[in-house]
């Protein structure tokens, strides 16, 4: 999902330096942050020693660098969003299932989440006024803790290197972020750590790839 920084105005004062950043409604603008920031790269690509071997990919709003013609690294403008969590997630987790247990969800609460300056897909097309002013949510950080415990991560890890080797489809359906979704569902039908030994691995591996065709 999405979200828009909206800042107060003793707050704008004490943001001068970022006033270039802020719409006139008070947003705070990810396009407007992601536009300086790849500025700074490119600059910094120009004057740096490694410039015949670091090139910046120019047809993305995205900061995306391009190494030795081989490797492609995305850099993302991020705050951290600690102790809070947003309210369009409010009803996680669902009552009366056993995963994750509670003191889990206090902990994963506490982390918080990311907002990202990237650009948004949910909101792309929709007329909206603030179509790139918002925000992408991440809960990454959140998703790999809840996943400790058991083969869980070994079961993700798995996956992931089915998905890369057999899953690789042109217009790229199943990306690693459905597996990992799909994981969770899957410890939600299976909370106890038991049905997560290496004995089970099998058996919750079928699981996922049953409901990714379901």
């Amino acid at each position: 999902g999405c979200a828009v920084l909206k800042l107060s105005d003793g707050r704008k004062r004490s943001m001068s330096l970022w006033v270039e950043f802020i719409t006139a409604s008070g947003y705070l603008s990810a396009r407007k942050i992601r536009s300086r920031f790849q500025t700074l790269v490119a600059q910094a690509c120009d004057k740096c020693a490694y410039r015949d071997s670091v090139k910046m990919i120019a047809d993305t709003t995205e900061v995306k660098l391009r190494i030795r013609e081989r490797y492609v690294v995305q850099i993302t403008p991020s705050f951290k969003c600690s102790g809070v969590w947003p309210r369009s997630a409010a009803h996680w987790p669902i009552p009366h299932i056993p995963w994750p247990h509670p003191n889990l969800v206090i902990e994963v609460k506490t982390e918080g989440f990311d907002l990202l300056s990237k650009e948004c897909v949910t909101m792309q097309g929709k007329q909206s006024a603030m179509e790139g002013d918002a925000w992408v949510m991440s809960f990454t950080e959140v998703e790999s803790r809840l996943l400790y415990g058991g083969c869980r991560r070994r079961c993700l890890s798995l996956l992931k290197t089915l998905r890369d080797r057999h899953l690789e489809l042109p217009g790229n359906p199943v990306t690693s972020y459905h597996i990992k979704t799909l994981l969770l569902y899957e410890c939600e039908k299976h909370p106890r750590d038991s049905e997560w030994d290496e004995a089970s691995l099998g058996d919750r591996i079928n699981g996922i790839l049953l409901q990714l065709i379901s």
